[in-house]
């Protein structure tokens, strides 16, 4: 391999400028997809991180590649590495969705870093997303992109990824609350359509387990991530207490043959909440915190 084959030093600083309108019948079937029995969400705003169904590049089908996913090159680059998943991110919330406004996205590529990891070689990209309603900024997000090596048979049990820029909670100790979900097969459609990802691990059994080598079909990341952050709401917000940003780092998959804990512990006096998700094996999956403003 050439020494300058995960470097794209000339897609840093990149930028993209993109519109949607946060459709009522979308977010309406989000809603109805992340409902469950103890939840009443808004049908005036978005749920929490509900603007991933949004701002969509759909690819016809000839120029996707064989995970499912565009091919890359445009906006992202080229990095020849087979296999690609959401790593994490941060968000910092300043004001609710609404449903029907019209919004706009300024992208940027911050980073490109490639990097050694327990499953091989890895790439790092870094997005920046602002989300603007005419004058006001409602939302900003760091996004963290990993593109791995092939799978092997002993690979894809784990990201190999550090959990950076997280608090890491005690989960040996009891959190103060919690609740079991599986991450069933229809969700896990449901979600793919309604963020129309068509990545197959998601969705194509066959692909999952004998192609990229997991157990089953892969829970995604985002809706982890979605699951817990309004875990966290249900549980620590207030009438004078919002949440005002969100992190996460995904430490190792769920499959649909698993159930799964959402965790938190205490808040902190600063209003900072410790999230975290245990797989019915004992394994942690995903590391995240919450910030009440």
């Amino acid at each position: 391999m050439a020494s300058n084959e995960y470097e794209f030093d000339e897609w840093c600083g990149k930028t993209e400028v993109s519109q949607d309108v946060i459709d009522p019948a979308l977010a309406a079937r989000l809603r109805t997809t992340l409902l469950n029995d103890e939840q009443t969400l808004s049908t005036e705003f978005l749920p929490t991180l509900g603007h991933w169904c949004f701002f969509q590049s759909p690819a016809p089908a000839h120029l996707l590649s064989e995970d499912g996913h565009p091919q890359r090159g445009g906006f992202l680059p080229p990095i020849p590495l087979p296999r690609r998943m959401w790593a994490g991110g941060k968000l910092e919330f300043f004001a609710q969705i609404p449903i029907g406004a019209t919004l706009i996205r300024h992208s940027t590529i911050d980073s490109i870093q490639a990097k050694e990891g327990r499953s091989g070689k890895l790439v790092f990209v870094t997005i920046r997303h602002e989300y603007w309603q005419e004058e006001i900024k409602l939302l900003t997000e760091q996004q963290e992109l990993v593109f791995r090596e092939a799978a092997t048979n002993t690979n894809s049990d784990a990201t190999g990824i550090k959990t950076l820029g997280v608090t890491p909670p005690l989960e040996s100790t009891a959190p103060l609350y919690s609740q079991t979900l599986c991450g069933d097969a229809v969700t896990l459609f449901r979600f793919s359509a309604l963020t129309f990802n068509s990545h197959r691990i998601h969705y194509d059994r066959d692909y999952a387990v004998n192609v990229e080598g997991y157990a089953g079909l892969v829970v995604h990341g985002p809706l982890l991530a979605t699951q817990l952050a309004q875990f966290a709401e249900q549980n620590f917000e207030t009438s004078d207490r919002r949440l005002g940003s969100f992190s996460f780092k995904a430490v190792s998959p769920i499959v649909d043959t698993q159930n799964y804990t959402l965790c938190a512990g205490n808040k902190n006096s600063d209003g900072r909440v410790p999230l975290w998700i245990i797989k019915d094996n004992g394994i942690l999956a995903m590391r995240a915190e919450a910030q009440f403003v």
